[in-house]
Formats: C-alpha cells, structure tokens, sequence
C-alpha cells in the first residue's frame, strides 16, 4: 500500500486571480497521483479534507470540484471521504492518495547505484515560465481546457498530466533503480536522489531538455513540472525507449560516487557544481513562491 498527503495552499500554490478553479482542483489531485507514479504504483482511492473561508462562492467549490473529478475519473479512482470547514483566512486542502503495488517492487529515491545513466520525462521549464508571464502582469487565464485555447505551456501549468503509465512501465520491467518527480525543480530533486542514494551524479547542460518558450534556468531550477526523473543501470542503455506512453524520454547524466551534483558544459569537459535552487519549504516568506521566482511548488 502507498500513501501520500500535501497541502494545496491559497497564496502559497495558487491564486484565484491567476488559477481558474477547475484547475486548482486538477492540480491539487496531480500532486498526490503523481507521487504514486514516482514509486510505480496504481492510484486506487483519494481522500480530500477542505477548509474554505465563510464568503467564498458555491461557484468557485463547484469548479474545483468539478476538475478534481474530472481528473479523478481518468484514473478511475473515486473520492473515498474528507471533510470540511471553515478556513480564517484563505482556501486550505489538503489531499491524500492511496496506491498499490506488488510487495517489494515500489521504486524508492535510494536505489541509485555508481554508473547508472539518469533519465527524465517529458520538457521542463514551462511550469515557471506560465508563472512568471502572469507575475509580470499578463491577463489571468480564466479558460476551461476544454475549450481548446489554451497553449501547450499552459495547459502544461494549469492542467499537468501525472506520469503514472511511465511509473508502472518502468516498475513493471524493472528498470528504474530508483525515482522520484520533479515537483520541486530538477536541481533539487536531483539532490534528493542523491542524498537517498548516498551518490554524487553529473548532468550534460546540453541534455536538459527545455521546454519551447522556457529559459534554461527554469527548467533547471523551476518546480510544478510534474514529471519523473529517474535512474537505469547502465546495462539498459539502448534499450529503453525513446517514449513510453506517448512521453519522451531524455537520457541527461550519469550517477558517480560523489561528491555533489555537477553540471558539464557543452564541450562535456568543463564543469560547475550544481547548487539546489529549486523549492524550499520553510524560506523566506512570500506569496506563490519558488527560490527568487516565486512560482508554486508541487507534491513532495
């Protein structure tokens, strides 16, 4: 059995004056299934407990609601219980996800071994770059998925899609040695891995792959990206896909013994170590922030 809990915070994960409620609500279960995907596991029930404040519109519930389900039923997981109340000050919810799977085969972040190659899913960086163009005062996107409008970064930011297929792939054929997802920025979460693993690693600059209309720096550092980052003996080399469930694959480094994280130039040669400069929980205050960019954070 997996379980997972996180907060979904107003002002901290999300405002309403940039986040239409459909997709507070789809974003609040993505952090929860995407954990699971991280272990390799099949997400079977969901429990959600909200605190709301005494004049928040029915219309704005029934919307969070409604993308809450609506992603919900894509998994084929019901919402089991929760509760309700009465939030002081500001929308608070808090969800928990339950998984399966096979006794001894979750995927955890410490089985990274010396010369496994490191891999990611999908493109990085448009997570924070959407963030930082509403920052900068671009018309809040108050649109529905469905309509079609929305732009691929955007819909990646509003409406992101769990990795669970690529989880269970990888979990199925044994080749993750070990995973996690990137919710709190690749530079950290890399980090993670590595302290769990007891490892250094290095990455190729060239290899990251930046999501179009995305700086280098935020798909380096920014977090909300919802996508896995794993590690695959070296033995596997070759043989796992380019794209697993329609997501690409990107082979970027390789774990060695340490210390430390580095990031090699293009010519493979050069080298800087590479500083966490994703999330941090407990910083310095500010509202709907990720380290100098202010940008939400995803599920641990």
């Amino acid at each position: 059995m997996l379980v997972t809990t996180d907060f979904t915070l107003e002002d901290v994960h999300f405002r309403r004056s940039w986040h239409p409620a459909a997709a507070v609500g789809h974003r609040c279960l993505a952090r929860g299934l995407s954990d699971i995907a991280a272990m390799g596991g099949v997400p079977l029930a969901a429990f959600l407990s909200l605190a709301l404040p005494l004049d928040l519109p029915q219309s704005w519930v029934d919307g969070f609601l409604a993308g809450f389900l609506r992603l919900a039923r894509r998994f084929r997981m019901p919402l089991a219980g929760g509760d309700t109340g009465q939030s002081p000050d500001g929308i608070v919810a808090d969800i928990v996800v339950l998984g399966s799977v096979p006794r001894g085969k979750a995927i955890s972040r410490a089985g990274a071994c010396v010369g496994d190659d490191i891999y990611v899913t999908g493109s990085l960086g448009s997570g924070l770059a959407v963030l930082e163009q509403l920052r900068a005062g671009a018309a809040p996107v108050q649109r529905d998925l469905r309509n079609g409008r929305l732009t691929a970064a955007e819909r990646k930011h509003f409406y992101p899609a769990p990795r669970v297929a690529v989880g269970n792939w990888l979990r199925q054929r044994g080749w993750a040695s070990a995973m996690i997802d990137i919710s709190d920025g690749l530079s950290t979460e890399l980090a993670h891995l590595c302290e769990e693993s007891r490892v250094g690693a290095w990455i190729a600059r060239a290899a990251v792959p930046v999501a179009p209309g995305a700086t280098f720096d935020q798909a380096l550092h920014g977090g909300d990206e919802y996508e896995l980052l794993f590690t695959a003996p070296k033995a596997s080399h070759g043989r796992i896909p380019d794209r697993i469930a329609g997501v690409p694959l990107r082979w970027i480094g390789t774990i060695n013994r340490g210390p430390g994280v580095w990031l090699l130039g293009p010519d493979m040669k050069s080298r800087q170590e590479l500083q966490a400069q994703g999330w941090e929980h407990f910083g310095e205050s500010a509202p709907v922030r990720h380290r100098g960019h202010a940008a939400p954070r995803g599920a641990e």
